[in-house]
């Protein structure tokens, strides 16, 4: 969904965001944005939360213990055995 809204610069260039737009956007308050800016152009971009993304996040990779295991293995093995 996309929105335009019109809002005016307040006391100290303040830009207060409308509940609408932040709804569609996904913010809330504590998030961190990303703005941007050039010319006659200003651009907020929401910074998603890392430990947030991964817990709920899509997941497009799996690996099984038994692999893991595996990859463990090798990389142990690489600084247990002696030099040639």
């Amino acid at each position: 969904m996309s929105l335009n809204i019109e809002v005016r610069v307040g006391k100290k260039y303040a830009i207060y965001l409308p509940k609408s737009v932040v709804e569609v956007a996904g913010i809330k308050e504590g998030d961190r944005l990303l703005l941007r800016a050039s010319k006659n152009k200003i651009v907020l971009e929401k910074i998603e939360d890392p430990l947030e993304l991964a817990i709920s996040g899509e997941k497009f990779a799996s690996i099984k213990p038994e692999e893991i295991e595996g990859i463990s293995l090798e990389e142990q093995k690489k600084y247990t055995e002696s030099p040639p």
